[in-house]
């Protein structure tokens, strides 16, 4: 402790940084609600220091110490040494300040600055709650789906792996679904066999797929919207407009194709869905380190360890094994490529170039057969696109755009 500030030594910079962050997050959450705001100034350094008891010194704390002194409130100051260390493995928005002469300090320091309270503003107006409601399938599937934010609506299709609670707290989908919801009411839901909906159901199968998104459409009372797939959302939303004429204003398709694994006419493709299916089989939710690896590792190769951490758990809590070698060997037999001509609604595809799920060729052949496409190509690796990634913001504003063109 050092009067009414503390100090305080990491063995690791990304614990120090993500630390910081999430104690300034959590001091915005106790000011909005307390009578007597409370706000803390913040700066992080990289560098050697000497213990003595209780105490510690040295050059790399007297560089962090003249860093607080120039933080802005509610957020960090960090050192060169910090940034280079932690850029793209904490995910906030950090930004260089340049060269910052600091007190009884020789040589300039390069500083980079995460202003908290402007971030906290920023959010302050999504809309942070979300209602989940069921509804009957057909066949008698349960199905459970959530609503947020609101204005127009904005239906997003479902997807294997997704939990409507866990999805609305966890760093790689909160993002998403908070910009979703920021100008429009969203509406999502788990498809059958995973998630909040049944897990126990007999049929697990593409028209099976479409048949829910009819049922939840009918269940929050749409009559016209748009309508966004991502990976095997895609094939189900293409799918769904075609067949209802009339109620999806305009298509928004990412990381997806219009032929699953197995529909490739490649044997290399199909072989590969096979050991996929095999490996969850025998490795999902386990505590298997491989399997971990090269599972996560493929969806999210530019994610930190806190986004790997949160994926695997999505594993367990969002599908048993049994039901994810269901869900995805219906998706690996996928085809609709015969429907893409048949899409006469505006179309927005975008895919990343190096996405290691979904080849990005499958992302371009899809917008190139649907009559009038928009292609996005977006620089990246991940399937999922994080908040931290040079994509987001451009994903953000085509979609963005496309929406209020089309509205």
């Amino acid at each position: 402790m050092m009067g009414d500030g503390a100090l305080a030594e990491f063995s690791s910079v990304v614990d120090a940084v993500s630390c910081a962050v999430a104690f300034q997050k959590a001091m915005a959450v106790r000011n909005h609600s307390a009578d007597n705001e409370i706000e803390f100034r913040i700066g992080v350094n990289l560098g050697d220091i000497v213990i003595e008891g209780d105490d510690i010194f040295g050059d790399g704390v007297n560089i962090a110490a003249r860093l607080e002194s120039l933080a802005p409130a509610g957020g960090l100051l960090l050192s060169d040494s910090v940034h280079s260390q932690v850029v793209g493995r904490v995910d906030v928005d950090i930004i260089s300040i340049g060269e910052q002469q600091l007190k009884n300090i020789e040589r300039p320091v390069s500083c980079w600055k995460w202003d908290g309270r402007a971030e906290n503003a920023n959010t302050a107006t999504v809309p942070l709650d979300q209602i989940i409601h069921f509804c009957t399938a057909p066949d008698g599937a349960g199905i459970a789906y959530a609503t947020a934010g609101s204005g127009p609506p904005l239906v997003r299709a479902p997807h294997w792996m997704s939990h409507l609670e866990y999805d609305w707290k966890s760093p790689i989908w909160r993002h998403t679904l908070e910009e979703l919801s920021r100008e429009h009411t969203l509406i999502r839901f788990d498809q059958r066999a995973n998630g909040l909906s049944d897990w126990d159901v007999e049929d697990v199968s593409f028209e099976a797929f479409v048949a829910d998104l009819s049922t939840v459409i009918d269940a929050a009372k749409l009559d016209r919207f748009p309508l966004l797939g991502i990976s095997q959302g895609c094939a189900i939303s293409i799918a769904y407009a075609v067949r209802n004429p009339g109620r999806v204003s305009h298509l928004i398709l990412y990381g997806g194709f219009a032929r699953g694994s197995e529909k490739r006419g490649s044997a290399a493709s199909k072989d590969q869905a096979i050991a996929m299916r095999t490996l969850i089989q025998t490795g999902w939710g386990q505590e298997n380190p491989a399997f971990r690896q090269m599972f996560t590792s493929s969806f999210l190769p530019g994610g930190s360890a806190e986004q790997w951490d949160w994926f695997n758990e999505l594993q367990r809590v969002s599908v048993s094994p049994e039901n994810a070698v269901r869900l995805r060997l219906a998706n690996d037999n996928v085809d609709v490529t015969d429907l893409l001509a048949k899409v006469d609604i505006p179309t927005l595809v975008l895919h990343c170039k190096n996405d290691g799920i979904v080849p990005f060729s499958e992302g371009r052949r899809m917008a190139a057969m649907i009559p009038g496409a928009r292609f996005v190509a977006l620089e990246g690796d991940n399937h999922l696109i994080l908040e931290d990634e040079p994509a987001w913001p451009e994903f953000v504003d085509e979609i963005r755009n496309f929406l209020a063109e089309n509205e």
